[in-house]
């Protein structure tokens, strides 16, 4: 493969080309990119993954001079996509768009594993994360977190609590939040947060926890109400709704992230230019403005800084996964 040839691609690798002026230069020299990129997605279309990582994929295209093309593989708890990205060549052609499922829960939840979720994958950059937030019905008789942990403990047996699924992002932050207080709560499982948000919405369950935008229109209009917020900072797009650090639960923090990978053994040179060009679109105001909007927050760090958070989010969950012998759909 032809790579590098020129002192200005050099200067690429270096990341030190404005984000607008990249395609110009990619487009007057041979070096990489030279043909489409693939970006394997580990969910159907149309999902929260789409929100966040499509008009990066779209924008990414045009920073360097070739499209993007946006595969979305579905299915096996994200090992599909994951073993297909695994498995292909370390050109800086096909690309991973990692989530909790292909690089924290894989190996927590599912003995065999068709690829490694850390030897397998060069880690690039975090675009995103998304924090859960716990919403209720409207009709359910509490309006914070602390009414909540009152009821729970007064009807046993009673708090009806809606997921995405067994061992879901939702679930755990229930567990987590169920523990912490001292309360139970049944655990009702859906194939989905499309679905399980129907349910809260219909009265069959009391309470969900999910990212922003399974909520959002559903707020607006009044028919949930917003309890808590897992995440690190208050939300511009709900900024009256308190972070559970802000109620007497410290470290209650449940996010979904979206960042890209590589195969292991992709070049560094292409590592780094991915990464350069990525943070400044994850940076830009209009990607700033449309996270804020969907109820993310932006991150664009370092590869390093990405393996470390998945390592101590892994050494994390399966702590909590264990203790409570929670087991995937």
């Amino acid at each position: 493969m032809i790579f590098m040839r020129s002192s200005v691609a050099g200067a690429i690798a270096a990341g030190v080309v404005a984000l607008f002026g990249v395609s110009t230069v990619l487009a007057q020299s041979s070096a990489y990119p030279n043909k489409p990129m693939r970006w394997v997605v580990p969910y159907a279309a149309g999902g929260g993954t789409d929100v966040i990582a499509r008009p990066i994929a779209n924008k990414l295209g045009e920073v360097l001079g070739q499209p993007v093309i946006y595969d979305n593989r579905g299915g096996g708890s994200g090992l599909i996509a994951g073993e297909f990205v695994a498995r292909s060549a370390p050109d800086g052609y096909t690309f991973l768009v990692a989530a909790n499922n292909t690089n924290v829960f894989a190996t927590l939840f599912f003995d065999k594993v068709p690829f490694d979720p850390v030897k397998d994958f060069a880690p690039i950059t975090n675009f995103a994360v998304l924090p859960n937030i716990l919403v209720a019905n409207t009709r359910f008789p509490v309006k914070s977190v602390a009414e909540l942990v009152t009821y729970a403990k007064a009807n046993p047996g009673k708090l009806n609590a809606a997921s995405s699924g067994s061992g879901s992002g939702g679930h755990l932050a229930q567990v987590v939040l169920a523990q912490m207080a001292g309360y139970k709560f049944v655990h009702v499982p859906f194939k989905g947060a499309g679905p399980a948000a129907n349910a809260l919405l219909a009265g069959d369950c009391d309470v969900l926890f999910s990212n922003t935008g399974v909520f959002l229109p559903h707020i607006k209009a009044g028919k949930l109400r917003v309890l808590g917020v897992a995440g690190n900072k208050r939300l511009t797009v709900l900024p009256d709704a308190p972070l559970f650090s802000e109620i007497g639960f410290p470290g209650l923090e449940v996010t979904s992230f979206y960042g890209l990978m590589a195969p292991a053994g992709t070049p560094a040179a292409i590592i780094r230019m991915q990464r350069d060009a990525l943070v400044k679109i994850v940076h830009s105001p209009d990607t700033l403005a449309r996270f804020a909007a969907d109820g993310a927050y932006a991150i664009g760090n370092t590869p390093e800084q990405f393996a470390e958070e998945l390592r101590v989010e892994v050494a994390r969950w399966s702590k909590v996964i264990k203790e409570n012998n929670i087991k995937a759909d």
